[in-house]
């Protein structure tokens, strides 16, 4: 009797075990109200401070971990050979306008040149129809015998010498025309000489401007790399600039927890260096692929023997705004919490 007792509370312990596993199982599969991963850390925009110029470095205005606000100047390239390059620049665009004033002022005289010839060439036109009609006249009196023909030779002579008057200041006119096309089109050539000119001289202002670096958002500067003398060219980076606000987790979970997180989810954060603080933040959005993807080396498994690796998925998690991050700092581990429930 005794046995048989026995036996049935083992069987209901066994029982009793077995649906508490179950339950804890459907708990964690089914109604478990978060997903969790260690595998997170604060990030943050950095921006990399670097010259634009090549030089050499006549100032540094900065400290290691110093903060900064927009426009803050940090480092100063010795500019000499940036100011010339402008006064070149300068002297260059005062030439071209000169000349172009030159230009204009010959074609004004040009213009009244011109206007001259053309009154010549009607004062000729009338002296060649004055000395027609003359000629005509006298060609009558000398059939008539009432002029001698030395009269209408000299009538004769001096209309040949109209003629040619009138195709003198013809050809005068047609050349002060063409002088004044050739000028027209040296207008426009230096014109657009005058317009290069104003572009080298603006490049040039730009080079000079560009010898002073400046911080180009509110932050704290860090890993600084640069010291006064120094050769320094674009691609060179001098210091870390962490932006003031713009924090945010990238918090890398497994392929098999995602199912049910969405954007907008409330999320718990812990960060190892604050353990006893927890920070609010927001479910903002997936990474477009796995983590795997954006390696330099993607794994390749269609060849050789194949292994199945779990995979994660970068999750950006953001901070309400008006959250007091000035403790925090980019880089630091997290431990997040996502209510998917």
């Amino acid at each position: 009797m005794s046995l048989t007792l026995f036996k049935k509370t083992v069987w209901s312990i066994l029982i009793l075990l077995i649906a508490i596993a179950a339950g804890v199982f459907y708990w964690l599969k089914a109604i478990h109200p978060f997903e969790t991963t260690d595998n997170a850390y604060l990030k943050a925009h950095t921006s990399l401070i670097s010259p634009k110029e090549t030089g050499y470095v006549k100032e540094v205005l900065f400290e290691d971990n110093q903060k900064v606000m927009p426009g803050d100047l940090l480092v100063v390239i010795d500019d000499h050979d940036f100011q010339a390059r402008v006064a070149q620049a300068e002297a260059q665009l005062l030439s071209e306008t000169a000349h172009i004033q030159t230009l204009e002022t010959g074609k004004l005289t040009q213009g009244a040149k011109i206007r001259q010839e053309a009154a010549n060439i009607a004062a000729s036109e009338a002296d060649l129809e004055r000395a027609a009609k003359d000629l005509k006249r006298f060609d009558n009196l000398a059939e008539e015998g009432a002029v001698s023909t030395q009269t209408r030779d000299t009538a004769e002579s001096t209309h040949k010498q109209a003629h040619a008057q009138r195709d003198k200041v013809r050809s005068a006119r047609q050349e002060a025309e063409s002088q004044l096309a050739a000028l027209d089109a040296q207008i426009h050539e230096t014109r657009a000489r005058i317009k290069a000119a104003e572009a080298n001289l603006e490049l040039a202002r730009i080079d000079l401007a560009n010898t002073r670096i400046t911080a180009p958002m509110a932050g704290i500067i860090g890993n600084r790399s640069v010291q006064v003398g120094q050769l320094i060219k674009p691609g060179n980076v001098l210091g870390h600039l962490i932006p003031a606000k713009g924090l945010f987790v990238e918090a890398n979970f497994k392929e098999n927890q995602i199912a049910r997180m969405r954007p907008g989810q409330p999320v718990e954060i812990k960060i190892d260096a604050y353990p006893d603080q927890v920070f609010e933040g927001v479910m903002d959005s997936f990474a477009p692929a796995s983590g795997s993807e954006f390696s330099l080396l993607p794994p390749e498994n269609a060849t050789g023997n194949f292994t199945k690796i779990v995979r994660r998925v970068p999750v950006k998690i953001t901070f309400p705004p008006g959250a007091d991050l000035s403790q925090l700092r980019p880089g630091l581990s997290t431990v997040i919490k996502v209510k998917v429930l």
